[in-house]
């Protein structure tokens, strides 16, 4: 099962390509918040080539459910905007769940031709070489990546939080990077890249693989309370190589 949904993945990255290079229709879901053809025709692709194993989906562009048992969660590109820019970081993401457990993860990046997968108590891989997260403890020394939420653009709140965590941050940590993709920001931390990953508003079709990859190469994900994270409930998104985590909840949270 696994070889057979990696390919069928790597067949939709030809479809990505195709519309990374080619250019593709536009249209806005929000102010901020971008879909194109290729990301009704990847996810296409992807739902009927995966139908076969008589799972569930749960995807970006069509279908949203909160149940979990034998499922696919797919984002078919994750970093829309920076395909339509043409800008390199945007991906390909899907997550299995087997008896409401993660089972496989894979984020495929076709324009970098990086393929991160991981299975569940097997470690994680990038074009088949096994990762691991950096084994940074100084968080003054440590790459942090962010993400800002499209509701910024309207919720005046959701606006106020990303300065607040920026100003609480940005002093602390070695600096900051925003690339536009919380898939392979996750794989960025799993693969020793950045140090920790931090995010509010982002749905379970943007974490569910990267989640899994991270865990897998050693890292941690948690809420920004320090619980367990919930691809459903919780708002905020803290994930890290662990030898920070305490350090990036405490800084999170400083008033």
């Amino acid at each position: 099962m696994f070889d057979e949904i990696k390919n069928i993945i790597k067949e939709a990255g030809k479809i990505f390509k195709e519309g990374y290079f080619k250019g593709s229709n536009v249209e806005f879901k929000g102010l901020k918040d971008l879909v194109t053809e290729y990301d009704i025709k990847v996810e296409k692709f992807l739902k009927e080539n995966l139908k076969k194993f008589g799972f569930n989906f749960i995807a970006e562009e069509s279908i949203f459910s909160q149940k979990i048992e034998n499922t696919f969660i797919i984002d078919p590109i994750d970093g829309t905007t920076n395909f339509v820019h043409h800008i390199p970081h945007t991906a390909i993401s899907v997550a299995v769940y087997i008896n409401a457990l993660p089972k496989y993860a894979f984020v495929y990046n076709p324009i970098l031709n990086e393929f991160f997968y991981a299975i569940k108590g097997e470690g994680a891989y990038l074009n088949d070489v096994l990762i691991e997260v950096s084994n940074i403890n100084d968080f003054q020394r440590a790459l942090i990546a962010t993400g800002f939420p499209y509701s910024s653009a309207e919720n005046e709140e959701d606006l106020k939080w990303v300065i607040e965590k920026l100003k609480h941050i940005l002093p602390k940590c070695q600096d900051i990077r925003r690339l536009g993709s919380a898939a392979l920001d996750l794989c960025y931390v799993a693969s020793g890249r950045f140090e920790g990953f931090y995010e509010i508003n982002l749905r379970p079709w943007d974490v569910a693989a990267g989640k899994l990859i991270l865990e897998e190469a050693g890292g941690v994900v948690t809420n920004d309370e320090g619980a367990v994270y919930n691809l459903f409930e919780d708002r905020c998104i803290v994930a890290s190589n662990g030898l920070i985590h305490e350090e990036f909840i405490e800084n999170l949270n400083k008033k």
